[in-house]
């Protein structure tokens, strides 16, 4: 079935995504593998294109696009050619709708435009040492001391970690309210006592720069504080669905990307004479997986469509988020053992595809975490 839910924009936009991706990006991720961190005039590049900020105001310099067609589109080209190290998602899908959200005047007039450009690279910080999906228990707090706050704290496995200028940090303003003591405060590169730990040795995404990040004593000013203050819980919970969507968006690129490149692999590797995709057992797992994969686009694709009407429920959200990244991880393990032991070589992208795969049905809240809330819709 050919996919529907695009339009000529929505071409034209992918062409020139995928022109510039082959040309900025596919040369150079090898050297960002080895490097463990992209390079900040990608960002600039992808700016003066019109690439990170097609979501924000015309004003501030955006295209004023609200349509999540075009993230999709940004996310699966970004797949399609394995660059699992470029954090665009990170900034074009999760931040900038926490800032489209809740940002004020003055925020938007100091934000937006060089989160356009690329001068700004954006990150959001919530996981800590001691907490993972228990948001409601996180230690790092905010306590108002004038006109600024005092952060004080840690967060660790932070996306976009080493090169963020901009990063929405969940913290408690109220440490007695639980949940709705909770609020976002927006710290800046450069800010006294802000300071990095090291980017993190990961099994995969191996060019995504991902930090621990450390908060001592830092000044804040109140101007930062992003929202209401003790609202910081709920406007996670909102922004918690399109997070979810865009994992799913990915997760089937990269399964279209996986098996595409196993197809190409099996039908040219010869075993006793023949290609080993004339062997039934290939046949059937590649026809199992092909099938599941479009069952799941056909569910992710509508679930593009009820999120640009404002109707994709959180627990569709969960559903699409485990599904689609267990089949990604399951497609990785199953592609891989048709490569025989070529696919243990990092040199073949599906070793790489592998290990990518592998944080997807951790990230964004676990498999067991999406499957509680989908069971606690049912009346479970």
């Amino acid at each position: 079935m050919q996919r529907d839910i695009f339009e000529p924009d929505h071409d034209a936009f992918r062409d020139t995504v995928r022109a510039f991706f082959e040309k900025e990006v596919a040369p150079n991720h090898e050297q960002w593998e080895k490097d463990g961190v992209v390079s900040r005039e990608l960002w600039r590049k992808a700016g003066e294109l019109g690439l990170l900020g097609f979501m924000m105001p015309e004003e501030h310099g955006g295209g004023g696009i609200h349509d999540f067609r075009f993230n999709a589109i940004l996310s699966e080209e970004l797949a399609r050619i394995g660059a699992s190290g470029v954090g665009f998602v990170l900034h074009t899908d999760l931040v900038s709708s926490y800032l489209l959200a809740l940002a004020n005047d003055e925020q938007r007039a100091r934000w937006f435009p060089p989160f356009c450009t690329g001068e700004i690279i954006s990150a959001i910080a919530m996981t800590e040492p001691g907490t993972g999906s228990d948001l409601q228990s996180i230690a790092t707090t905010a306590v108002r001391d004038g006109d600024h706050y005092v952060l004080n704290g840690a967060k660790t496995f932070i996306s976009n970690g080493i090169l963020s200028d901009l990063v929405i940090v969940a913290a408690k303003t109220d440490p007695s309210a639980g949940a709705m003591g909770v609020s976002l405060i927006v710290v800046e590169r450069g800010m006294e006592g802000f300071e990095r730990g090291r980017n993190l040795d990961k099994m995969g995404l191996k060019a995504q720069d991902t930090a621990e990040l450390f908060f001592d004593d830092v000044r804040v000013p109140v101007e930062n504080l992003l929202g209401q203050e003790g609202h910081g819980f709920i406007y996670l919970m909102q922004n918690l669905p399109q997070e979810r969507l865009a994992i799913s968006v990915g997760a089937m690129a990269a399964t279209r990307a996986i098996l595409d490149m196993t197809l190409d692999y099996v039908k040219e590797r010869k075993a006793f004479g023949k290609p080993i995709g004339s062997f039934q057992n290939s046949r059937f797992v590649l026809a199992s997986l092909e099938t599941e994969y479009r069952i799941g686009q056909s569910f992710v694709d509508a679930s593009i469509a009820a999120h640009n009407r404002g109707e994709l429920t959180a627990e569709e959200a969960a559903m699409g988020k485990w599904w689609t990244t267990e089949l990604q991880n399951k497609a990785a393990a199953q592609c891989l053992q048709l490569h025989g032991g070529y696919g243990f070589m990092t040199e073949y992208p599906i070793s790489k595809a592998y290990t990518d795969s592998r944080i997807q049905t951790i990230y964004g809240g676990t498999t067991e975490i999406m499957k509680e809330i989908v069971g606690r819709s049912m009346g479970l």
